[in-house]
């Protein structure tokens, strides 16, 4: 079996920028499994991750010449992804819950235990079952460090619908863990 050479994130960047094939495929492998978490959190099933995955790869392709070597590779290919994957929630997810304020701002806090005995794959899977809109500012907001102003601005919503959609996706999320230990808090939804 021919063993492929190794190259560093700077060979393969500047290979890939040649557009040598084989340096992509190799940079794909180096980043696809990491990307591919980052993509799984924004969609609602594997499938659809894997979309955003490939669509986030083309661009992270023919947008090597806009890196410019300030802050790792990595997170800039993250950036894409993340870009992507909102992209991907625009055209494919119209309609997005709005919750009032006030209905927001009863949130209950969760039991430290039951969060702390939950496994991450349990914790993706309840934020997949959001809907598209909590699921994104959730992850943007929680995940992925954006402010309520940024997120506002990306997804074209107010900030506070951002806040009030963080809070929902916060305490739908609190009653999943809940409810997977067994406990009711007496929750008054």
């Amino acid at each position: 079996m021919l063993l492929e050479p190794t190259y560093t994130i700077d060979q393969l960047f500047i290979r890939c920028k040649a557009g040598e094939r084989k340096a992509q495929e190799l940079l794909y492998k180096q980043f696809a499994g990491k990307m591919l978490g980052v993509c799984m959190r924004y969609a609602t099933d594997r499938m659809e991750a894997e979309d955003i995955l490939q669509n986030g790869f083309i661009k992270v392709f023919q947008k090597l010449t806009d890196y410019r070597g300030e802050g790792a590779f990595e997170g800039w290919v993250r950036r894409i992804m993340v870009h992507t994957s909102i992209e991907y929630y625009r055209k494919h997810h119209k309609m997005m819950q709005v919750v009032d304020m006030e209905e927001a701002g009863n949130e209950p806090s969760v039991n430290p235990i039951a969060s702390s005995n939950l496994d991450a794959k349990v914790l993706l899977g309840f934020i997949q079952q959001l809907s598209p809109g909590y699921r994104m500012v959730f992850n943007l907001y929680a995940l992925e460090g954006y402010s309520h102003k940024e997120i506002s601005g990306i997804m074209g919503i107010s900030e506070g619908a951002s806040k009030s959609q963080l809070s929902r996706a916060r305490t739908i999320l609190k009653e999943q863990i809940a409810k997977m230990e067994g406990k009711s808090y007496g929750y008054a939804g």
